[in-house]
């Protein structure tokens, strides 16, 4: 068996904010739930993965919403 060197050409061209990751969120469910079994609660795998995709879309519209209400507040004029 022979091992590949990692692929130089392969690089993270996009770029995105922190909070539109999944991975991000991943791990705070992943911690919460943590913290729920503490508590005596217990989540199942399957409402793991919804709350991830439901925190991603609500991240998404925070976002619009800060970047439209910046736009509004301005105190100058766009091009």
């Amino acid at each position: 068996m022979q091992i590949k060197p990692p692929d130089k050409e392969r690089k993270m061209n996009d770029v995105k904010t922190w909070y539109m990751s999944k991975t991000i969120w991943g791990g705070v469910v992943a911690i919460l739930a943590s913290c729920a079994n503490l508590l005596g609660l217990e989540i199942a795998p399957e409402d793991k993965t919804g709350a991830v995709d439901g925190l991603t879309a609500l991240s998404a519209a925070v976002g619009g919403l800060v970047a439209i209400w910046g736009r509004i507040s301005a105190r100058s004029r766009l091009r």
